[in-house]
């Protein structure tokens, strides 16, 4: 189980994440990102024999990795549905909640699922295999001004326009349906000296909008607020500057916008408070083992 856990994921800074737990013996905690189950067997092994771990993985792939331990329940579910699953199972509030946003290296390690551009195969790019459209299918229907949107605003691509354009061409040719069919339409409008950086910017703007991870990391902030109990937390690692900035802004106003809401003398209403106010990141050691940590940002806030 640990060897074949640390192949599907390598969680960055671990003690960091379940320091900012703040882990109660009795309490009831959730991991809405399992993965290979690294955090969720760290948070174990604070609990004592009354405390309860549930934890969320919306690919079924990560079933593999479950816990025999009888605090501990594995949901296959994305995090966007945390507080409807929290009611089936009759849990009204928990004392901690962890999400690890970054995405596990089974899935870019994995030709079939089309995450990376390293390998050939099919353009899929689901993390739940069973729903919701392949990254094929959105590059089949989405109009060039929206690509163009999402691979500026997701990619962070200057090019982004031209690159758009490029592929609206080329798929009135022929289907766009593998990652070595994309990488031939894309490579001449990619800046050869960041060439890796670049392409990997391109599939996280496609796997960022297959997957909706703007929108379910927008409901799982909002539904956190009603889950957690006062001075309960929220831990979240992200990979990427919109996320960061989402999270930020939630943790400081209550909303992903940063619209600060003040009362008569000036306070900020906000339904938490930061624990970190100066973001946690790897240190150099860490990223030497785990080169995959270097973007992850740590942002712990508690409820007030």
């Amino acid at each position: 189980m640990e060897l074949q856990s640390a192949v599907y994921h390598v969680p960055a800074l671990l003690e960091e994440c379940i320091d900012g737990l703040n882990i109660q013996p009795g309490g009831t905690y959730v991991d809405v990102t399992f993965g290979g189950g690294g955090h969720s067997r760290a948070i174990l092994g604070h609990l004592g024999e009354c405390g309860r771990l549930f934890s969320l993985d919306q690919d079924e792939d990560a079933r593999q990795n479950s816990l025999d331990d009888p605090r501990f329940t594995f949901v296959h579910s994305n995090f966007r549905f945390l507080k409807n699953f929290m009611r089936y199972y009759g849990v009204e509030r928990v004392d901690g909640i962890l999400a690890d946003l970054g995405v596990s290296f089974h899935h870019f390690d994995d030709s079939d699922r089309g995450f990376s551009f390293r390998f050939e195969g099919p353009l899929d790019m689901r993390m739940n295999r069973r729903s919701g459209q392949t990254a094929a299918q959105l590059i089949a229907t989405c109009s060039e001004e929206k690509l163009a949107d999402l691979f500026f605003l997701y990619g962070e691509l200057k090019s982004a326009r031209r690159i758009a354009a490029a592929v609206i061409a080329a798929r009135s040719s022929a289907p766009i349906e593998t990652t070595e069919r994309l990488l031939e339409i894309v490579r001449p409008y990619i800046n050869r000296k960041q060439e890796k950086k670049e392409l990997a910017q391109l599939f996280q703007a496609l796997r960022i909008e297959v997957n909706q991870e703007m929108e379910s990391l927008r409901r799982l902030l909002e539904q956190s607020v009603e889950l957690l109990p006062q001075g309960g937390r929220l831990v979240v690692l992200t990979y990427h500057s919109l996320e960061d900035r989402m999270v930020k802004n939630f943790m400081k106003t209550g909303n992903v916008e940063g619209r600060a809401e003040q009362d008569f003398f000036g306070r900020i209403n906000a339904p938490l408070r930061p624990v970190n106010n100066k973001v946690i990141v790897p240190d150099e050691a860490e990223i030497e083992r785990n080169p995959r940590s270097r973007s992850a940002k740590l942002r712990i806030a508690e409820k007030v």
